[in-house]
């Protein structure tokens, strides 16, 4: 019903920003709450933002709370993650996501219904 496709990542220094997109098709992307999640190789997949359907509420992780904004445009089908002060504890592949279930619910990754293929993004000196 919805396929993403994550852009934006790379390689950065600690202290410095980096902004995600996240391309959806479908006809249904309104429908969802859509956000992102980040996996190292070897852990467990972690939620890291979220945001409501109209983009009215937003949910993060205690790590990237006041450091990263999460944000929509359902004209755009576009979902993004503006990542600011980064630290080497943030590398990370991130996915972009999407589910049926509110904000609250994604500390369990799996309650997300879809996923996009996942960016590589690298923090460090």
């Amino acid at each position: 019903q919805v396929q993403l496709v994550e852009s934006g990542g790379g390689l950065v220094q600690p202290g410095g920003s980096l902004r995600l997109s996240c391309a959806a098709s479908g006809s249904a992307f309104g429908r969802f709450v859509v956000g992102w999640l980040r996996q190292t190789p070897g852990k467990e997949r972690e939620f890291v933002a979220a945001i409501s359907r109209l983009g009215g509420r937003t949910y993060y992780a205690v790590s990237v709370k006041g450091r990263f904004t999460v944000s929509r445009d359902n004209a755009k089908n576009t979902l993004y993650l503006q990542m600011n002060s980064l630290k080497p504890e943030d590398t990370a592949v991130y996915y972009c996501a999407a589910g049926s279930r509110d904000g609250d619910a994604w500390h369990d990754p799996s309650q997300v219904d879809y996923w996009g293929q996942g960016t590589q993004v690298t923090v460090s000196s």
